[in-house]
């Protein structure tokens, strides 16, 4: 049987859900059948994948020595699954068989949204949010209050490097039109990903490393061979797929499109993909600067225009009972900075980031191997923030600040057979991961001096080991247990803060500094099936997280953030201690969701704004005219708390399809122990809607509320009001007759977004008093599949 179809047959920790799409018969006399939608994987929450089993069917097994387990992989004997049929589009995706909350954002819900970053696409999800420092530009999302540091951003199993946790300017370089399919994913995540995920994983998958061979590729079962054929002589005529992704967006004259193409034969699949987008100004409702009233706007956000594009090729081998690829991938940015001070500088980012990746799975014949996989990836990003030195002077343009982070990571995972403990059946997987990473941000504008850039060159090195173990008492009872201990050395230099110069007013050496921490981390889980078809679950988590250099070494201005940013070589381990509980149904008329959590960090790494303003070096900070706001990076415990719901109702038969209504609430309160309020916390939100679908059409309705948000940082932080953020949406889905143009598929549609044209301003944004999201907009789009 072929490796692909294996692949297909897995249950488990890949998750399957079924979807129920029934209706009541609240506006028709007959009731419509239950829709059962087809399963939904997910990959990132944990590194086990259970399988389906059933008695052993295969003659060979007899004839060698049978292993401590009765059952063997379905994937060996059973025959092949049928293909499911094709999901009605906005079922709310629902991951029942995880120990924590996971978010899935599927791809025809990608496609339909869009969002030029993470941030944008995520920016209304229960308990997660985008930065929004740039919005189309720089986002990066935060999760229940926690960003950068906290929230590990991965694709296809590896890091996305960049240097989007190094200021909120940067941009996250992986792309949703290059994106099949998201998961965000809290609690034991950060265990499996590293300290630096400690408030969740957004986990970005695409195919540019084929797992299996394209769709229309002959398998085993087509040429009746066995199972254990040559792949070769299964499937050796090439085919080739192909799609593409297009749209335009009227709030800032946008324009996307991308082309993706599979084909595969023999034992090899290939993938290669190309996209771009451009914007110009986005349109806002109002003025957006709240305490300068004497500048030109035009009804645009000035200095928000974008461009991004790139390209990315990638293949597999295939053979009996495994796969290994590899691909490379281009990303170019080019995008402005609105705010005052990058209208006035003319400030925008260059930003250009090559990455390889590596990944495979193989499925030995053994007793008590399941699977080994591995990923591995190496990133070569570079980005230069250039503008103007003298606002008045054009002339004066050029590169203020450089950023450069060279990255390589390896993660290997191996899961053992389950096996029988009496009390319950056992799987593991043990985990191993290494990562080093290279930093550097000089600045021009100050060649040999102690303040050449935010901060000298420095390294990390990250080495870690993991385990997970999952216990299943019953079908309807189970547990994890999982740890993680790594070991992190940095090496970089810092000054002497206060005193910068010497007394003969030469600048002081930097003082190097090669600080280490070996955090360690636990959790323990339970998943509880309880009646009417809902899953219950809670976590316990204890983990631990190794300051960044970032937050040890910065010591100068960044020009796009306008910070002069302060690290702290004294910095320890934070602790987070967390408990979450969870209800989740994923089947029948009515879905849902609901979360609790709290946790307590002991040392909590922030950055604080302390009132003062800079220039370009400490001893300029406090003097009348400076244009730096001194962030200094600062320890203290705190407290997080909060929840999240959403649900969908299917109410009734209409017309051929289903009505219903949904909703979702999402809340954080995030609070220091002597009671004052964490900086940039998302306020609470509520919302709701009515839908209305069938098998090709989505119609959609949506209104989310966000209160002001009135706590606040006791310094440097200004309240931020509400507001009402009213979305529809029409999309149709069809197949086609192959003719001259060769399309087999097509998903068509007019989304708005913010139709009251409402002020909206995001609340953890360094620059929110002076840039506003997008007005009203259209974005119309087409996606062909070939």
């Amino acid at each position: 049987m072929s490796f692909q179809l294996r692949r297909a047959q897995r249950l488990g920790g890949a998750s399957l859900l079924l979807l129920g799409a029934a209706a009541t018969p609240a506006l028709a006399q007959d009731k419509p059948a239950a829709t059962e939608l087809p399963a939904v994987t997910v990959t990132a929450p944990s590194p086990i994948v259970r399988r389906a089993i059933v008695p052993s069917r295969t003659a060979s097994r007899a004839t060698r020595p049978a292993p401590a387990r009765s059952r063997e992989r379905t994937a060996e004997a059973a025959p092949a699954a049928p293909a499911p049929a094709a999901p009605q589009p906005g079922v709310l995706p629902v991951v029942t068989s995880q120990f924590a909350t996971v978010t899935v954002i599927p791809n025809e819900e990608i496609r339909r949204q869009g969002g030029g970053q993470l941030g944008d696409l995520l920016f209304s999800k229960p308990g997660i949010t985008g930065s929004g420092f740039a919005p189309g530009a720089s986002s990066r999302p935060i999760i229940r209050g926690l960003d950068v540091n906290r929230v590990g951003i991965v694709e296809n199993g590896t890091n996305a490097g960049g240097a989007s946790d190094l200021g909120e300017d940067h941009f996250v370089p992986i792309d949703p039109l290059a994106t099949n399919q998201i998961e965000v994913v809290r609690g034991p995540a950060a265990l499996r990903y590293g300290s630096t995920s400690i408030g969740g994983v957004v986990s970005a998958t695409n195919n540019r490393i084929p797992d299996a061979l394209p769709a229309c590729a002959p398998s085993f079962q087509a040429y009746g061979l066995p199972a254990k054929a040559p792949l070769a002589a299964a499937a050796t005529s090439p085919c080739v797929t192909a799609e593409t992704r297009t749209a335009f967006s009227s709030v800032d004259r946008g324009v996307e499109s991308g082309v993706l193409l599979d084909t595969g034969g023999g034992n090899f699949a290939f993938h290669a993909d190309v996209y771009g987008r451009t914007t110009s100004d986005y349109s806002i409702p109002s003025y957006p600067y709240l305490n300068d009233q004497s500048r030109a706007v035009n009804g645009r956000q000035p200095n928000s225009a974008t461009r991004s594009d790139g390209a990315s090729i990638g293949g597999s081998y295939f053979f009996q009972g495994g796969y290994i690829g590899a691909s490379i991938t281009q990303n170019d940015a080019l995008y402005h900075i609105p705010g005052i001070d990058g209208a006035d500088h003319n400030t925008r980012i260059d930003g250009h980031q090559t990455k390889i990746n590596v990944k495979g799975e193989y499925h030995p014949d053994a007793a008590a191997i399941d699977a080994v996989r591995f990923w591995a990836g190496a990133t070569d990003y570079r980005h230069n923030e250039t503008g103007l030195a003298d606002p008045t002077d054009p002339t004066s343009d050029g590169v203020r600040q450089t950023f450069t982070n060279k990255e390589q990571e390896i993660r290997t995972e191996v899961q053992l057979m389950p096996f029988n403990a009496h009390f319950a059946e056992v799987t593991t997987a043990l985990g191993f991961q290494v990562g080093h990473q290279e930093l550097s941000a000089p600045s021009p504008d100050n060649p040999g001096t102690l303040f050449n850039g935010l901060w000298d060159p420095n390294n990390s090195t990250r080495v870690a080991a993991y385990a997970f173990n999952e216990f299943k008492f019953t079908e309807q009872t189970k547990a994890q247990i999982a740890g993680r201990i790594e070991h992190v050395e940095l090496h970089g230099t810092t000054p002497d803060f206060p005193t910068d110069y010497l007394p003969d007013g030469t600048p002081q050496a930097g003082i190097a500094r090669s600080p280490s921490f070996t955090p360690k981390s636990g959790s323990i889980g339970l998943l509880q099936d309880l009646p009417g078809g809902m899953v219950g679950s809670i976590t316990a988590q204890y983990v631990e997280r190794a300051p960044k250099a970032a937050e040890l070494f910065s010591r100068g201005g960044h020009d796009a953030t306008a910070t002069f940013d302060i690290g702290n070589p004294n910095l320890t381990i934070e602790t987070a201690k967390s408990v979450e509980l969870g209800v989740r149904r994923a089947t029948g008329p009515f879905r849902f969701e609901a979360t609790v959590y709290y946790t307590h960090f002991d040392n909590f790494i922030y950055r604080r704004l302390t009132g003062v303003m800079c220039d370009d070096d400490f001893a300029s900070c406090g003097t009348p005219g400076a244009e730096l706001n001194q962030a200094v990076y600062s320890q203290r415990n705190a407290n997080f708390r909060g929840g999240e719901f959403q649900s969908q109702l299917d109410v009734g038969a209409f017309q051929g399809g289903i009505w219903g209504i949904e909703n979702q609430l999402d809340m954080v309160r995030a609070t220091f122990a002597d009671g004052t309020n964490v900086p940039r916390i998302p306020p609470l939100r509520m919302g709701g809607g009515v839908f209305w679908r069938d098998d090709n059409w989505l119609m959609r309705v949506n209104l989310l509320h966000a209160f002001a948000q009135n706590n606040v940082a006791v310094i440097a932080e200004t309240p931020t009001p509400g507001y009402n953020l009213l979305k529809a949406e029409v999309s149709y889905k069809t197949k086609l007759d192959r003719n001259w143009f060769g399309a087999r598929e097509m998903t068509a549609g007019i989304v708005g977004n913010n139709l009251l044209n409402e002020n909206i301003r995001n609340s953890v944004s360094y620059t929110k008093d002076e840039v506003l999201m997008p007005g009203i907009g259209v974005r119309a789009f087409a996606n062909f599949k070939f």
